[in-house]
């Protein structure tokens, strides 16, 4: 993930990326040990590298920030959760497709 364009959340500067941002926000919670979320990275990164200008890609390492995971009640990884204005809008579970991301993204502008 060295020269990944997504950027690494945690406790300390969640909220502040989130409430700061004017774009939309995909939030990435995943583990090292998931399968689908290591199928899913290169479509957030290519998402990430070819929408820099009108969406932000972050992940959450859910083993090293259970309180996020809690607070956002995410059961189930990979979880996607899309942030428009400081406020969740939309929410994936489980692998999707770069199409469906796209809409995704698209139906939040």
């Amino acid at each position: 993930m060295e020269n990944s364009a997504t950027i690494e959340l945690d406790e300390s500067n969640f909220d502040r990326e989130i409430a700061n941002s004017e774009k939309p926000v995909i939030v990435d919670f995943w583990a090292e040990w998931c399968g689908p979320c290591k199928m899913i990275a290169p479509l957030l990164d290519e998402i990430a590298k070819e929408k820099a200008d009108s969406v932000k890609v972050a992940k959450v390492n859910v083993d090293n920030n259970q309180s996020l995971s809690f607070k956002y009640n995410i059961r189930a990884i990979p979880s996607l959760l899309f942030f428009k204005n400081g406020q969740l809008r939309d929410q994936i579970t489980g692998m999707t497709s770069k199409k469906d991301l796209l809409g995704r993204l698209a139906s939040l502008a």
